[in-house]
């Protein structure tokens, strides 16, 4: 698996839907790379620092630039 493959995967391998020759790939990948061990670990930590926010204590500006910003973000 590349780099580009697995930061691809990786909203799937959160959300326990990769099958398992694929989740093996995945895992393999991670014991041998670690700047994609390191991007899990900030998604987790994005996951989890945003599940802590309450959508109305966003302002409206800040709501609609968050979501731009993830409509924007496109990967290698």
């Amino acid at each position: 698996m590349t780099c580009a493959e697995l930061v691809e995967l990786v909203t799937a391998y959160l959300e326990g839907e990769l099958d398992p020759s694929t989740e093996t790939r995945f895992i393999e990948h991670l014991a041998v790379c670690e700047g994609c061990e390191r991007y899990l670990d900030q998604i987790r930590a994005t996951i989890r620092e945003l599940g802590t926010l309450a959508p109305e204590s966003l302002s409206e500006p800040a709501r609609t630039n968050l979501l731009a910003a993830f409509r924007s973000w496109h990967t290698g």
